[in-house]
């Protein structure tokens, strides 16, 4: 699982560094190969190939004909990019989900358990900072069941 925050800059290939302490709980599986897409929330999620393939399964399960699901898959799937590392641990992101992220030159990346996620600071901040809750009080609500 991974977990964790860091602060890295993006290259001018649009190349990130995944830290050493993500790398490590990559599985063999997952033959150093990401599958990157568009978050649910302004960030890049980033699935070593194994899980992505855990999560396409799930997207197999999905009606076609419901609108709602059918828009999902387009979405999930519009800007879907798969890279391996290069020989610094580095993957690409392509231009489309660094607009999308509004990611310039520095990122936050987060362990998220089963994927990471790559995130704008000033974006993520300001994401923090939206909720009315505490972080008590969501813990509450999400844990307290």
């Amino acid at each position: 699982m991974f977990r964790g925050q860091f602060k890295y800059s993006v290259d001018a290939k649009g190349r990130i560094s995944i830290p050493a302490k993500l790398r490590k709980h990559l599985s063999a599986e997952a033959n150093e190969t990401f599958v990157m897409t568009q978050g649910t929330a302004l960030c890049i999620d980033l699935y070593p190939l194994d899980q992505w393939q855990k999560f396409e399964e799930k997207l197999l399960q999905l009606n076609p004909f419901q609108p709602n699901e059918a828009k999902f898959i387009r979405m999930i799937l519009q800007h879907a990019s798969e890279d391996s590392f290069d020989s610094q641990s580095r993957i690409r992101i392509p231009q489309k989900l660094l607009e999308y992220a509004k990611i310039e030159k520095e990122v936050i990346i987060l362990g998220a358990l089963k994927k990471i996620e790559v995130w704008n600071p000033k974006v993520y901040e300001d994401y923090l900072n939206s909720s009315t809750e505490t972080y008590e009080e969501i813990a509450a609500k999400v844990m307290g069941q």
